[in-house]
């Protein structure tokens, strides 16, 4: 404990850390709350021990977390409560999908013109949480089979603590109904909500073969992003995800030999990939250590990359279908509408590195867009994470995945590649 108030101090007073290890400073944008994290939002990498990355630290503070036993209370509360709605503070929530359209119909929520109302699942626990991702050694270790067990559960948990909550989608190839001259497929765009789309024939043949996707799609991915932003100087693709629940190959992931494996399970919960540490440390230590790099070798000492990054950079994700979406949809959330609302942060522990994750809390005016049957050369952008803090241009988006409850009983699951990529100026 003595180790957190010691970073909780450097929070306050703006130094570096003697640690090794690479220290973000705490960046918040303006008119943003601080987050809801762990060391004051301060990087794990503070609690860097003889270059661990912090991964103890934060281990231990996952079993610490569980045996206080907060979130259990959480979902005891939910699962005790009467059926029905369940009455928080953000508004009306559901337990399970089905309750959640129900409300929707018979309070005749409507959505503008080729938009969707549906549920949409958010996180109702107001405090950090943490995983440990799969390639992690605990699992594998018969000594920890307890530890292991307790993390499984710790898992489903997080779910069991989220709700349905009701959402109104917005089209996003009408932008400009909404923001008059915003067309969504700009740079302004993307600046102005986090979101923009792009378009992209790609000569890839094969999705599901991970050495075609990263000699062929990644090219294409980096030199649509330099066209796309005439500003940029750089773009890197560093990995990529397939998504296909009904996919028959085989699903394995082989870390070092680059391949992300195919997906069976949808991200359907409110969150984002990076945050204000992450998006800098994960652009870091790709840079200077490739470290799960699957694009192009980097070659950057420690002073060139912090002069790379002393400059604007962004994170920004592509999805692109490998058929036209009809089940499944991938849904964003506009920047202005959670502008001032403070991130939840979910810790990924891995063997060398902990990596950030962000979740949030349900908001009525939540701005959210789709693109219905997304076909193959359209490509969604959502904005991860962006270094520039003044508040004059997008730090994020938040996404999820959705059931669409007007699609076919017999439409197909979504099939599609996300690519993800850091881009500079």
């Amino acid at each position: 404990m003595d180790r957190l108030k010691v970073n909780e101090n450097h929070i306050g007073t703006g130094t570096e850390t003697n640690s090794p290890a690479y220290v973000p400073s705490l960046q918040i944008t303006e008119g943003q709350p601080p987050p809801i994290a762990a060391n004051g939002g301060l990087s794990y990498m503070s609690l860097d021990q003889s270059g661990d990355a912090g991964t103890a630290a934060a281990t231990e503070a996952a079993f610490s977390q569980i045996a206080e036993g907060t979130g259990q209370k959480i979902i005891d509360m939910l699962e005790n409560a009467p059926p029905g709605p369940i009455e928080t503070k953000w508004g009306v929530g559901f337990r399970e999908y089905s309750e959640c359209l129900d409300y929707i119909r018979s309070n005749n929520i409507e959505a503008p013109e080729g938009g969707l109302a549906l549920p949409l699942r958010y996180a109702i626990y107001e405090q950090p949480t943490y995983s440990i991702v799969s390639s992690n050694a605990l699992w594998r270790d018969p000594a920890r089979e307890a530890e292991a067990e307790a993390m499984s559960k710790e898992e489903t948990d997080i779910k069991r603590r989220c709700l349905y909550f009701p959402q109104v989608m917005r089209d996003a190839r009408r932008m400009e109904e909404y923001y008059p001259g915003l067309s969504p497929n700009s740079p302004e765009c993307m600046d102005r909500l986090g979101v923009s789309l792009a378009h992209c024939e790609s000569k890839c043949e094969n999705f599901y073969d991970s050495v075609e996707v990263e000699q062929v799609l990644y090219p294409e991915i980096e030199k649509l992003l330099l066209e796309f932003f005439p500003d940029a100087t750089d773009a890197f693709v560093y990995n990529h995800d397939v998504f296909d629940q009904d996919y028959e190959g085989d699903r394995t992931e082989d870390q070092d030999n680059k391949n992300p494996g195919v997906n069976a399970n949808y991200a359907n919960l409110v969150h984002n990939d990076l945050n204000d540490n992450s998006g800098r440390v994960r652009c870091r230590e790709l840079l200077t250590k490739n470290l799960r790099n699957f694009g192009r070798e980097q070659h950057y000492t420690e002073e060139e990359a912090d002069a790379k990054m002393s400059r604007r950079f962004m994170s920004i994700n592509l999805a692109k279908p490998i058929e036209t979406v009809r089940q499944n949809p991938f849904v964003l959330c506009a920047w202005p509408s959670f502008a001032d609302q403070p991130y939840i942060t979910n810790y990924r522990i891995y063997d060398d590195r902990v990596g950030e994750t962000t979740r949030f809390t349900y908001r009525p005016d939540h701005e959210w867009y789709w693109f219905p049957d997304q076909k193959p050369t359209e490509v969604s952008m959502l904005k991860c994470y962006d270094s520039v803090t003044d508040g004059s241009v997008s730090r994020w988006s938040f996404h999820t995945a959705c059931i669409d409850p007007t699609a076919p009983d017999d439409a197909p699951c979504r099939k599609n590649v996300v690519v993800r990529s850091f881009v500079f100026f």
